[in-house]
């Protein structure tokens, strides 16, 4: 069954070739997994990323990729986490949605600097606790001047990205 999708040339409306959207989520999820992923948060984001609205129900999620509820549920709820889906109630009904954003990359990365900062100010007391002069010390600080140089330069590089992408996609 072929889902609409885009406008086909002529003004008419193209259909998604069901097979060939099922082919994209299995390959993306295979490598977000590939990039440390668990196997059904990544076939689920995957699933929302390609879906044209970017949101899906739990039914949707659970026939699209024949997965459980409790599958879909449990999915959802490690994306969440990750900052890279939102969960939003249908208006009047006590369903929800799953939603991906376009900047969900962005919010992901971001939330991971609060992470970073963690492990700074953890890495700092382990150098004060080991003494900068022995060899576990020395190899601490030299990965909290890792994280701090990684810090600094995701922040710029996150604000060349918000400019790159307002002049390519519009405001978001």
């Amino acid at each position: 069954m072929a889902e609409p999708y885009g406008a086909a040339p002529g003004g008419g409306r193209a259909a998604r070739d069901a097979e060939a959207v099922s082919k994209f989520v299995e390959s993306f999820a295979a490598q977000l997994v590939e990039a440390g992923m668990q196997r059904m948060p990544a076939r689920v984001f995957a699933a929302l990323l390609s879906s044209d609205s970017g949101t899906m129900t739990s039914v949707e999620l659970g026939e699209q990729l024949r997965i459980s509820p409790a599958a879909v549920s449990g999915a959802v709820r490690y994306l969440a986490q990750q900052h890279l889906v939102s969960r939003e109630r249908e208006p009047g009904s006590r369903r929800e949605r799953y939603r991906v954003h376009s900047d969900q990359w962005y919010e992901a990365l971001t939330n991971r600097e609060a992470v970073i900062k963690h492990w700074q100010y953890a890495l700092r007391e382990g150098v004060d606790s080991l003494g900068e002069g022995t060899p576990a010390g020395r190899r601490l600080a030299e990965t909290l001047a890792f994280f701090e140089f990684v810090d600094g330069e995701v922040a710029l590089m996150m604000d060349r990205w918000r400019v790159h992408r307002e002049r390519h996609f519009g405001a978001g």
